[in-house]
């Protein structure tokens, strides 16, 4: 029996609007669809999906538990059962569509996944999705990046000792949890800082400056740092 191909499907930033064609056709095309959580319903990415593919929730939904810790072990013990439980699937001849928010290929959790998947014979197919960061440079009227300029990308949580001393303009991503030290950054680095926090979605709210972001902002939180004109 040939056996399934799983696909790591982004669906956007919050607005079901930048879903792509694509996407909406894998969800609707394949009747098994593997959502990050506990519960399928609860999960962002499957309410963004549910409002341009209303037959989603009739479809078979398969909760991947993807925890969001930093104890290893753990980790990498809850992959490799998200693993197996899309693999089965596979074995039968049955795609699995993973629905994501923004894109696929940016600090997903999917990567975990198919790192495994992969090692173990399946084929993998990711499918891009808009990115929360080009998602929040639009909403703000902001270009990223002009002429010759550089741009960072980086998961501020993780680089928290390093100061943004690089010319060019700088992505925040997974700021939330430590937000008072990346202002504490921002603010050492001179540069124009702009924050969209839940973009696109009904909570979205906007900031100018560092001194307007809040502290306790939610998890959904991105900020762009750029050289001062």
């Amino acid at each position: 029996m040939k056996k399934g191909v799983a696909y790591g499907v982004g669906v956007g930033p919050g607005d079901p609007e930048l879903m792509t064609l694509k996407a909406i056709r894998l969800i609707r095309e394949n009747d098994v669809i593997a959502v990050p959580g506990k519960d399928p319903k609860a999960s962002v990415a499957y309410q963004i999906a549910v409002k341009n593919v209303p037959e989603l929730a009739d479809k078979e939904l398969v909760p991947v538990f993807m925890p969001m810790v930093k104890e290893r072990e753990l980790i990498e013990r809850e992959h490799k059962k998200g693993a197996e439980i899309i693999e089965a699937y596979l074995e039968q001849g049955r795609n699995v569509v993973y629905i994501t928010l923004g894109d696929p290929t940016i600090y997903c959790t999917f990567s975990y996944l198919q790192h495994i998947l992969e090692a173990d014979g399946y084929t993998v197919k990711l499918i891009s999705g808009i990115t929360s960061f080009c998602a929040a440079a639009a909403r703000m009227n902001l270009p990223l990046a002009e002429w010759d300029e550089q741009l960072y990308i980086i998961p501020a949580v993780h680089r928290l000792e390093e100061p943004l001393s690089g010319s060019g303009n700088y992505v925040l991503m997974k700021s939330a949890s430590h937000m008072k030290e990346v202002k504490e950054l921002l603010r050492e680095s001179g540069k124009e800082v702009h924050m969209v926090e839940n973009c696109s979605m009904d909570t979205e709210k906007v900031y100018h400056s560092v001194d307007e972001i809040p502290d306790d902002a939610g998890y959904f939180s991105l900020i762009v740092a750029k050289e001062a004109k």
